[in-house]
């Protein structure tokens, strides 16, 4: 099934899962709209996409910690870019790796804004016209920490919890709507992710991988294209992925 003219908005775009799900979805033929906080490297995708793909892209500055900013720019849209089909909430983070006792409150603070609260702003600015059109498709990015809790990932891993606890509200509420909800939960994915948990200690966040064959976010965007090429009457709720060598016992 293809998404010829769709229009799927994509946060975090800029880098790792976003971005290749950005690639996947403009392969499929939709029209993109890219946020995230860099533009710089949003509008070097956007180039990317324009030129292999031909498709149309719309790109946003966005923080989706900010609430007033996010509705601003969602209700200030171009019109060729006003009717979203697909969203995908993939913005998230994990700052540090502590135990609740030396944990900073600034990272507590940044996950929670990111990860739960961002997906909020984004979705409430988005779902009442998916409502409206009685049409739409609403990606949520979780993970395996929605489903287990591991030493000094406390709070990541409430975020997660949160994520999955969102999204099964979301598909309650849009029952009988025609919206389809979907929460996507990667294992372990090579990306800027533990770049960013440990403020930028390549040598550290690069042990994270090494012992082990992660997955590459264009295996985590594959799934996202499957959830949202299924014919309209069939929603693939939950979707857990993980690397080969992750074994995960996941409740």
């Amino acid at each position: 099934m293809k998404l010829n003219n769709k229009v799927a908005l994509v946060t975090g775009a800029s880098s790792g899962i976003g971005y290749a799900t950005a690639v996947a979805l403009a392969a499929l033929g939709a029209k993109l709209i890219l946020c995230a906080r860099r533009a710089d490297r949003l509008q070097e995708l956007s180039d990317k996409l324009k030129s292999d793909y031909e498709t149309s892209v719309h790109c946003i500055e966005l923080d989706v910690t900010q609430a007033l900013e996010v509705k601003k720019a969602l209700s200030a849209l171009p019109l060729e870019f006003s009717q979203i089909d697909i969203l995908v909430n993939n913005a998230g983070l994990a700052a540090g790796l502590d135990t609740i006792v030396d944990a900073k409150i600034e990272d507590w603070d940044q996950m929670i804004d990111t990860n739960v609260k961002g997906l909020l702003y984004v979705t409430q600015a988005i779902m009442p016209a998916m409502l409206s059109r009685k049409t739409g498709h609403i990606v949520n990015i979780g993970s395996i920490a929605g489903h287990l809790v591991y030493p000094k990932g406390s709070v990541y891993c409430a975020t997660k919890h949160a994520v999955k606890a969102l999204s099964r509200a979301m598909k309650l509420e849009c029952q009988g709507t025609g919206i389809r909800v979907t929460e996507v939960d990667p294992g372990l994915v090579e990306t800027e992710f533990s770049l960013v948990r440990f403020k930028g200690d390549a040598e550290r966040a690069k042990k994270v991988y090494a012992s082990i064959t992660a997955m590459k976010p264009e295996d985590i965007a594959d799934a996202i294209a499957y959830c949202v090429t299924r014919p309209a009457h069939v929603c693939v709720a939950e979707i857990t992925v993980n690397a080969t060598e992750q074994a995960v016992q996941l409740v």
